[in-house]
């Protein structure tokens, strides 16, 4: 009976020791940390790798450093221009200090999440519909600028963030694809006329060049006459230069006179 009960009391012993293990051995992964509270007073973040606590006295709360990317919902905003939209976007962001992101916020992921919308109203709201959708790289960059700065305290850096959709009411939509329409056929009329006025110019020197050295309309014809050869036509009409046929429309008038 005294062997069974002092194996029962070393088993006891080991079965209460390895759970001290348990709590007190942590490892930790590389983007993670520990921070470290002793009775409830910060002790620091610790990690990675193994992690020796004291049971009972130390506690441990892990934070992740990986970049966290956060879908930001879609907000209802009226432009500079009046203009009812709906614009969600995206936020790339991480803890640079896991001591600052436990102990100054209460939850950093739902913070974040509630300055990203509240910012997002708030800059978007101060634009034109334009600016909005031809200056978007802009606007990116002035939204992560003025939600690290709100972050900054809590230890978390925003890196990144991106306007994903802009959801335009249906009326705007028609404007905008009539107005789309419209500059298109205003480019198409110029570069129709643009061109017109080069080959009048072209044309014009041509004429220049003819004029001043008549074997050129001799050249021309002889052209002509090689290119009507070359298609399969059952009639061909022979231009007559006006030089040929010049004196008998001379002779015209001095019958007519007699």
């Amino acid at each position: 009976m005294l062997l069974m009960g002092s194996a029962i009391v070393y088993l006891f012993v080991i079965f209460m020791a390895l759970i001290i293990l348990g709590q007190a051995i942590r490892v930790l992964r590389e983007y993670e940390r520990g921070v470290i509270f002793r009775l409830g007073r910060l002790v620091g973040a610790k990690g990675p790798g193994l992690i020796i606590l004291i049971p009972i006295i130390d506690k441990m709360v892990k934070v992740s450093l990986r970049t966290v990317a956060m879908d930001v919902p879609s907000q209802d905003i009226i432009s500079r221009d009046n203009v009812s939209l709906k614009v969600n976007a995206v936020l790339y962001f991480r803890v640079v200090d896991p001591q600052k992101a436990i102990v100054e916020i209460e939850d950093y992921l739902y913070a974040t999440s509630q300055i990203a919308q509240t910012t997002l109203r708030s800059v978007l709201g101060q634009s034109e519909m334009d600016e909005l959708l031809a200056s978007r790289d802009k606007l990116n960059q002035l939204l992560q600028q003025i939600i690290d700065q709100h972050t900054d305290p809590w230890g978390v850096k925003v890196s990144a963030v991106e306007v994903k959709y802009v959801d335009l009411p249906p009326e705007m939509q028609r404007a905008m694809a009539k107005q789309a329409e419209a500059e298109r056929e205003k480019r198409a009329k110029i570069i129709h006329a643009e061109g017109e006025l080069m080959a009048a110019v072209k044309l014009a020197q041509a004429a220049k060049i003819i004029a001043s050295e008549p074997q050129t309309l001799q050249l021309r014809y002889l052209q002509t006459l090689s290119e009507i050869a070359t298609e399969k036509n059952s009639t061909i009409i022979f231009p007559v230069p006006i030089d040929l046929i010049k004196p008998f429309l001379d002779m015209i008038p001095q019958k007519k006179g007699e």
